[in-house]
């Protein structure tokens, strides 16, 4: 079976654990090409260009819902940069939201740790006690 790989081969090849290859399968978006005469799984060339698509869409972000979305385009007949396009502005738009949503997280720690380091009295601590109390952001003792 010469462009054939067992799962261990796969994987070493996309450079992936095993169990990312199972779980992408369990998951839709690979299958085997088929079974030995042993029952062992086989893919072919196509699955490991399948598999590195699966990577490089994940490391651009997208998430594996996505990365199934991507494939059916990538497979269709049609061109598909509208879909495409579409699905990373909404991408764009999480991402936004989500390093917001991070900044004032940061805020709030960088506070809390200012807290902490102008504390006199080390045998109690504010951030504890605004987090016990009405006020769990730090930056309300400001």
């Amino acid at each position: 079976m010469a462009g054939c790989y067992t799962i261990g081969e796969l994987a070493e090849a996309a450079g992936v654990p095993r169990s990312t290859l199972r779980y992408y399968e369990r998951s839709g978006l690979m299958a085997p090409t088929g079974r030995t005469d042993g029952n062992y799984r086989y893919y072919d060339t196509e699955a490991l260009e399948r598999l590195r698509f699966i990577r490089a869409a994940q490391a651009a972000g997208f998430t594996l819902t996505d990365v199934s979305g991507l494939l059916d385009l990538r497979d269709g007949s049609r061109a598909p940069c509208r879909e495409v396009e579409t699905l990373i502005e909404k991408r764009l738009a999480e991402i936004t939201a989500k390093r917001k949503e991070l900044w004032s997280l940061e805020e709030v720690l960088r506070a809390s740790l200012q807290l902490c380091r102008a504390t006199l009295n080390k045998s109690h601590c504010d951030v504890i006690e605004n987090l016990s109390g009405d006020s769990p952001d730090p930056r309300a003792n400001d």
